[in-house]
């Protein structure tokens, strides 16, 4: 890495990243994306910014930039989804976006023309494929905290005289609390769509979101507005096709709801083949195995969406069948 001179703007936008939410390593395919992503006056913008949410006025008393220049150059960082301008009491708010939930997802959901999207989706593959990269910088001293957690589909809890589910465990009462939604392009499947890695049939479009991050996508054209009854129809797609729901890692005021499959979702692949069982935040209810009903058919097995389940021999000769589901390799 000798080309990353001290004083390059792309080095310091990484160090700046990597000191948000996420941590970003720096290296040769980080300086590429982020060269490829950012003009050299973006980079130097985003360098100078704070990483709290900033008014525009704020923004320009701390970078000295000239108010049009300042205005063009948060406009072009928006729509790329670079920067996030976020509305509170009728004026606008910014703040830098880490890599995850950011840069990666918003540049991936970008549609139309002439925009290099298969070599993003290289890009990035090539940077959170890097062994002792992104995932041992996050996940690797085994960090309890992660941006996503697991919802558990709601008809799959044995219903209790005891236990009532948490309405932050419900999908349904999250759309139900909100007014605005939209819907867009699952980043990570538009990705693996693009390296060949895209195993599934689950379509692109149900990336889902609700209140001011909704707005936000909306007003720069990373996903459409629906209704709610669109927002509900889109999560009943998440059972038919076995998807995994895992929202961003807040008791309130959540803001997105994934629908993710084992052969794209990077977070599921960070268990499943990555090795870190603690890359999302698991849901307090736990699937298990209902003695009296399995039949050693091994569904479950197939179906897991992290490969933890395998079929094992029975040994018990009063249990009628041949093989149960066992030998979980993460907890």
């Amino acid at each position: 890495m000798g080309h990353l001179v001290g004083k390059d703007i792309y080095q310091k936008l990484g160090k700046k990243i990597d000191g948000s939410t996420i941590r970003t390593p720096m290296n040769k395919q980080l300086y590429a994306i982020l060269k490829e992503l950012y003009s050299h006056e973006e980079a130097e913008l985003i360098v100078k910014m704070p990483y709290s949410l900033a008014s525009f006025g704020r923004i320009q008393r701390e970078t000295g930039i000239e108010k049009t220049k300042l205005e063009r150059l948060l406009k072009s960082l928006c729509v790329k989804g670079l920067v996030m301008d976020i509305k509170a009491k009728n004026k606008f708010l910014y703040i830098i976006s880490p890599l995850a939930v950011g840069i990666f997802e918003y540049t991936m959901m970008r549609t139309g023309q002439g925009l290099n999207t298969k070599k993003w989706a290289h890009l990035f593959h090539e940077y959170m494929q890097m062994p002792g990269g992104f995932y041992d910088a996050n996940f690797g001293n085994n960090e309890k905290i992660s941006i996503m957690r697991t919802m558990p589909h709601e008809e799959t809890i044995l219903p209790s005289e005891f236990v009532e589910i948490l309405d932050y465990e419900k999908a349904t009462e999250m759309v139900e609390k909100s007014k605005k939604f939209s819907v867009g392009i699952c980043s990570c499947r538009h990705e693996k769509m693009h390296i060949g890695e895209k195993h599934c049939d689950v379509p692109l479009e149900t990336c889902s979101s609700f209140g001011s991050s909704a707005e936000y996508l909306i007003r720069n054209n990373f996903a459409r507005e629906i209704s709610k009854s669109e927002m509900l129809d889109n999560l009943a797609i998440s059972k038919e096709h076995n998807l995994v729901l895992n929202a961003d890692n807040v008791k309130n005021n959540a803001s997105f709801i994934c629908q993710c499959c084992s052969c794209c979702c990077n977070l599921l692949l960070g268990v499943s083949k990555h090795g870190y069982p603690n890359t999302i935040v698991t849901s307090t209810y736990i699937a298990e195995v209902d003695e009296d009903k399995c039949n050693g058919c091994g569904k479950c097995a197939k179906v897991c969406p992290v490969n933890v389940i395998e079929m094992k021999p029975e040994s018990n000769p009063e249990i009628k069948s041949k093989k149960t589901p066992c030998g979980w390799r993460v907890s």
